[in-house]
């Protein structure tokens, strides 16, 4: 599998006309695709990784629910050392269709941070390997930190001034004079 440059490392799309009464996928990306989604997340490796997900119709549009399983390496962000890291995640996202009537550029959208509003899907197209490869993103550690692991504070020089490399330059001729 070549993959394109902007092509991103995980793409299984399903067109909302054909989910009917449901779509049941089940994304292994084989090493290659892994290697691409490592780079993409900066792990240092990820092994393994399988996202089951089902979509189907939902009550204001569709529900696509799933469970993420990866088995994946991070680098300690302390010592730099390998972290090896589990990863089970079930999820569950509500989608709705844009509505062809609602003019983006009249209407004033108010977000608010604590809405969990559905996702709108666009140009009628799902790409479900973008959302397992979101759960996985969600279920990294931002800062990991091996077990243990202690940042030390270096000491701070004693004396902090900028002309104080100076003083190196200073000969004992210039103080007799």
């Amino acid at each position: 599998m070549n993959a394109q440059p902007n092509q991103p490392p995980l793409s299984d799309i399903v067109r909302v006309n054909q989910i009917g009464a449901g779509v049941n996928r089940t994304l292994t990306p084989d090493a290659e695709a892994r290697r691409r989604i490592a780079r993409e997340l900066d792990l240092a490796a990820l092994d393994a990784f399988e996202a089951v997900l089902t979509l189907a119709p939902g009550e204001t549009g569709w529900r696509l629910t799933g469970r993420v399983t990866a088995e994946a390496v991070q680098s300690c962000g302390l010592t730099l050392e390998p972290l090896p890291v589990s990863i089970d995640r079930d999820f569950v996202i509500e989608l709705v269709e844009r509505a062809e009537d609602a003019d983006a550029d009249d209407e004033e959208i108010e977000i608010l941070l604590e809405d969990e509003a559905p996702d709108v899907i666009e140009d009628g197209r799902i790409d479900l390997g973008q959302y397992a490869l979101e759960q996985l993103a969600l279920s990294l550690d931002p800062f990991p930190r091996k077990p243990g692991a202690e940042f030390v504070q270096p000491p701070e020089p004693a004396e902090i001034n900028p002309f104080a490399v100076l003083k190196t330059f200073k000969t004992k001729d210039d103080g007799e004079g």
